[in-house]
């Protein structure tokens, strides 16, 4: 999928965590920043290794995982 190149999971790196290629910076991090408040341009000031692109890929990644997220309801033992 085009972008998602950036992106690599590696259970040598942060346990496995995917990261940002060629630095120890995860997905769910950068996703977090975004969510905080951040702007692309702060993020990009104080992570000089990033790009505009790799925050993108970080972005798409987390959309396609939760659009592939599937919650399969199911009742308790014992539950009326």
């Amino acid at each position: 999928m085009q972008g998602l190149e950036r992106i690599i999971v590696d259970p040598e790196i942060l346990r496995g965590k995917p990261v940002v290629k060629g630095t120890r910076l995860a997905v769910s991090f950068i996703v977090d920043l975004l969510a905080q408040g951040w702007t692309e341009s702060e993020i990009l000031a104080n992570y000089p290794g990033l790009v505009r692109e790799d925050i993108h890929a970080c972005l798409k990644y987390a959309s396609q995982l939760l659009q592939a997220e599937q919650v399969y309801p199911f009742a308790l033992a014992g539950a009326a």
